[in-house]
């Protein structure tokens, strides 16, 4: 630190007398210059005083004294702000490294990123920094992220499936995506093409692989549905298989199916069509009707399965006696008896399969009794599509009587058959599973594709639909056909 004192000195020979302060001495000679400072080479003329002024002396040393006091105190006030600055950054220093030591990651050394350099995972959202990552579909994820779509699960595998933009684990994609045969319960296999094939049922949309058309499957033959392999149909004896659904509510032997019978001849009778003639109604087996059909002169049967038949002809016919028994998968201890049908009227009786259920059975009584009303009646001569056509007519606005009460002006005949019915309809209701087997039997009627049963149907129910069922049967009475 330099610092600036003055020193005032007086001569050795001033003048005196009072001849005050001057610049020369007496005798006319120059004072000899002193050294002003301790390391400036500032050199000043000392001016002249006198040796007697010790006050002026003392005021001098004052002020010598007072000037290094204040340069000794501004030079301690530089090295404490010095000092306080130097304290200050080292106070913010270990402040940023205890942050820093806060820090739930390990301390390593951050990485160096450039700008360019980050990725963020798309499954958490997070930055992936350094380590393995996946890349897919444009973007990025950790290895745990990168999770299957329907178990949630990492995909690790080197194959995966992709729907959309969600990834899926092979299997689990096969599972979503892939038909199962709902009757051997696995994968439907491709054919040679590499194409998935299977088969479905227009009204169940049961899928089911090809080859179970051909190795001898058992079909239900009411609901026509594939025996699954985890759900044993029941063997009629005939040839023919029943689902345990279609099996609550079959109708077993004759006895049981009289309720049913006269129920339908009262909704005739709700139409003003009553049947005066008491006509017989037997059921029997597959083997008994086939027999009544080939002894049968007239009358046009629906191939390749007849399900019910309106008998002219006197003939012997087997009916079921007593209602069989289920043991196992099969029907033990059935009673049959042969009975002679003599022929009183243009209707000698009316023959129905066993084993259906109610609205099947039903269904078919309605159908022929509608033979037996038009011959008693004497509509005579009628061509297959007309007679077989209003006939499914008569057995399509009674199972809508039955499934879908009030929906055509008719007599409904439930409380009327409730005793033949499965235990739901005896309450007088009918449980789902009997009106989606009565909405396909319907079906069944609306989409056969014969001509005399189906194009007879759709185009006798338009004509009832336009005039009504009386109009449209005295239109036939007269005409033999249809109105159009």
């Amino acid at each position: 630190m330099k610092w600036l004192s003055r020193i005032f000195r007086s001569g050795p020979n001033r003048g005196g007398g009072g001849s005050g302060s001057g610049s020369s001495s007496s005798s006319g000679g120059r004072l000899p210059q002193q050294l002003i400072g301790d390391q400036e080479n500032i050199f000043r003329r000392a001016p002249a005083r006198s040796t007697d002024d010790p006050s002026r002396a003392h005021k001098e040393k004052e002020e010598l004294d007072h000037t290094i006091a204040l340069s000794l105190a501004e030079d301690l006030k530089r090295r404490n702000r010095y000092r306080r600055r130097t304290e200050n950054d080292e106070a913010i220093s270990r402040e940023l490294q205890d942050k820093m030591n806060l820090s739930p990651y390990p301390s390593v050394a951050p990485p160096q990123f450039h700008p360019g350099d980050y990725r963020y995972c798309s499954g958490c959202n997070r930055a992936i920094g350094y380590g393995n990552y996946l890349g897919c579909m444009g973007t990025y994820f950790h290895p745990g992220c990168f999770c299957c779509r329907s178990c949630g699960c990492p995909i690790t595998e080197h194959e995966f499936s992709l729907s959309g933009k969600h990834p899926y684990h092979k299997s689990c994609f096969k599972e979503l995506t892939h038909p199962r045969c709902e009757v051997c319960h696995q994968f439907i296999p491709t054919n040679r093409a590499g194409l998935i094939e299977y088969r479905c049922h227009p009204f169940w949309s049961q899928k089911y692989c090809p080859s179970h058309e051909h190795d001898n499957t058992a079909r239900c033959c009411s609901c026509e549905r594939l025996e699954s392999w985890n759900a044993r149909y029941i063997s009629l004896g005939d040839g023919r298989s029943l689902c345990l659904e279609c099996m609550e509510s079959a109708i077993m032997d004759t006895g049981d199916c009289q309720p049913l019978y006269h129920s339908i001849r009262d909704y005739y009778e709700g139409m003003n069509m009553r049947i005066d003639q008491q006509i017989p109604m037997l059921l029997v087996e597959r083997q008994a009707l086939n027999e009544a059909i080939v002894g049968e002169k007239h009358g046009f049967h629906h191939m390749p399965e007849t399900r019910g038949l309106c008998l002219s002809e006197e003939q012997t016919v087997t009916s079921i006696l007593k209602r069989p028994k289920i043991g196992g998968h099969r029907l033990v201890g059935m009673r049959t008896q042969p009975q002679k049908l003599i022929r009183r009227c243009d209707v000698t009786a009316i023959l129905v399969l066993y084993g259906l259920p109610r609205l099947l059975t039903g269904s078919i009584l309605a159908h022929e009794l509608m033979h037996g009303w038009l011959r008693l009646k004497g509509y005579r001569n009628l061509n297959p599509e007309v007679e077989e056509g209003i006939c499914q007519v008569l057995s399509y606005m009674w199972l809508e009587s039955e499934v879908m009460p009030g929906f055509r002006s008719g007599p409904s005949t439930s409380a009327a058959s409730s005793s033949s019915s499965s235990s739901s309809s005896k309450k007088g209701g009918r449980s789902f599973a009997e009106k989606k087997l009565g909405d396909f039997f319907m079906h069944q009627i609306a989409n056969d594709a014969s001509t005399s049963y189906g194009d007879g149907f759709r185009t006798a129910n338009a004509a009832v639909n336009k005039y009504g069922l009386r109009r449209t049967l005295d239109h036939i009475h007269m005409t033999g056909s249809f109105p159009v």
